[in-house]
């Protein structure tokens, strides 16, 4: 096994807070997840800024020209109560000191004037464009509106009110404009702007180191977990504690104490295989040596053949024992539920049983198969399910003496709730038969019954067939049995499976319901 502080400890260091915002770690080219995080704090903070200067500099024009608006609101109003109408006709009387009014700015410049609707000034500055066409002026008697224009190459806000006696007609009525340049309010706005953006070029920086040190301390519990993984012994497989950590490394320390576990299992598989190797090996490896040397000492040729054949008995039995060894190691490593399908047991069962006749009658035993007479039908793995039937046959075979008989059958048990339907597989044999006290025992490794070690049958079993049985069962969420024949001497081996019923298909809907739909 790798060592268990490499591949953690590698794979954590692209995420270690102490990597100082490389966002690069070697030859890969991968990410840490400091600078990822980062990353997505940061970019959207440099997008979001342009748009807030935008933002800013739109409404810092719109808060500076409200008040300039206002000035040239009461520009209109000083000038307007200066005309008045006698007999239908206007007379303007704007004393010097209304003018100075007017003039009184010292940034900016200050128009006026008072024109007909047809477009004819009566008093005021030259310079201070006219309308386009001053018919078309929409507003109510009094109300001021605003327009934009230019002079000089400057931009120029107009103000404007319509002037007018209802007693006169409307096309008399007249047009007092006052219009003033723009560079209070670009100094206002300016300053307004410089007052927001200013202070962000302190405080973007500050959240960059905020949002950096944030970083730090939020991902120390990456740290304190790869040092965790670090500082266990190469042989701790022990599950990580999750307690006292964040939410968001729950699922991640699950995850890793989940594999972990299977680690362990497949270890412990693996020491158990090695430790039932080594016992089981030896007898029977002994035994072999010891035949090929009465082989190499004897000159009788009857005598070689008598040691070449108990020679070719004792390869028969280590093979069959490595081959069950391996059985119930790969059986016991089976993980999962990816490779489940729908197998028809009773199908596989029929098949299984053609495959032994030859076995049985080179016995001289009855082998017969009792048909469920339909499907039936289990979700396992087929290469398991087989593995499973055989292991049962060759134990009834191989326990059962000359002239016996052992069949095999499939049947369905009707379950009082939903789900509760079960597959029943059986083996049944008339052979040496079973103590009740050693129907559990058999299936611990390496067991057998007295009946074989007693010498009632000269079997070659090494004890694992039916812990193979049960290890199997157990991938299938079935049970394994096996107990005294209730009619004769022998055995009943019985494994029940969850029978699987395919889902229902939704009924189509009525003719009544689908109109109505």
């Amino acid at each position: 096994m790798k060592n268990p502080r490499t591949t953690p400890a590698s794979a954590e260091a692209d995420a270690a807070p102490e990597a100082g915002g490389g966002k690069r770690r070697g030859g890969g080219g991968q990410r840490s997840l400091f600078g990822e995080i980062l990353d997505w704090m940061l970019a959207p903070l440099l997008f979001v800024w342009p748009v807030s200067i935008a933002i800013t500099h739109y409404f810092a024009n719109t808060v500076a020209a409200y008040p300039y608006d206002q000035s040239l609101r009461e520009h209109v109003n000083v000038v307007t109560r200066q005309i008045k109408f006698v007999d239908g006709k206007p007379v303007v009387n704007l004393p010097l000191s209304a003018r100075a009014i007017l003039r009184a700015d010292e940034v900016d410049s200050v128009y006026f004037h008072v024109i007909t609707r047809q477009g004819q000034r009566i008093v005021g500055d030259p310079e201070l464009p006219m309308p386009d066409d001053p018919a078309t002026l929409v507003g109510e008697l009094g109300e001021i509106q605003f327009r934009d224009t230019e002079i000089g190459g400057q931009d120029l806000r107009v103000a404007y009110s319509i002037m007018g006696d209802p007693a006169v007609a409307k096309d008399r009525w007249l047009i007092v404009e006052v219009g003033e340049t723009l560079e209070k309010r670009s100094q206002l706005a300016n300053k307004i702007i410089a007052s927001v953006i200013l202070p962000q070029f302190v405080i973007i920086p500050l959240a960059v180191v905020l949002v950096w040190f944030g970083l730090s301390q939020g991902l120390r519990p990456l740290t304190w977990l790869r040092e965790r993984i670090e500082a266990r012994p190469e042989d701790d497989l022990s599950p990580i504690p999750n307690r006292r950590v964040p939410e968001e490394l729950r699922p991640l320390i699950d995850a890793f104490n989940a594999m972990m576990e299977r680690v362990q299992r497949n270890l412990e598989v693996q020491t158990r295989f090695i430790a039932d190797a080594a016992h089981q090996l030896r007898t029977p490896l002994a035994g072999l040596k010891a035949q090929v040397q009465l082989a190499l000492r004897e000159n009788d040729a009857e005598q070689v053949r008598h040691a070449l054949g108990q020679i070719d008995i004792s390869v028969d039995r280590a093979s069959h024992l490595v081959n069950q060894l391996l059985a119930l190691a790969r059986a016991e490593g089976v993980t999962g539920d990816a490779d489940l399908v729908v197998v028809d047991l009773n199908q596989l069962l029929k098949e299984c049983a053609s495959e032994w006749v030859f076995a049985a009658l080179d016995k001289q035993i009855d082998l017969g198969f009792e048909d469920a007479g339909e499907p039936v039908a289990v979700r396992g793995y087929p290469f398991w399910l087989r593995e499973l039937i055989n292991n049962l046959l060759d134990n009834a075979l191989r326990y059962t003496p000359a002239h016996g008989r052992v069949t095999c059958r499939m049947r369905r048990e009707l379950g009082e709730g939903s789900g509760s339907d079960r597959a029943v597989l059986e083996v049944e044999d008339n052979g040496i038969g079973i103590r009740p006290e050693e129907c559990e025992l058999v299936f611990e490794r390496f067991y057998r019954s007295e009946e074989v070690t007693g010498g009632v049958v000269d079997s070659k079993g090494s004890g694992l067939g039916l812990p193979i049985v049960r290890e199997i069962a157990a991938l299938h969420d079935a049970t394994a049995s096996l107990v005294p024949n209730p009619l004769e001497k022998g055995t009943v081996a019985a494994v029940s499976f969850p029978l699987y019923h395919p889902p229902e298909e939704p009924a189509p809907p009525s003719p009544i319901m689908a109109g109505l739909a």
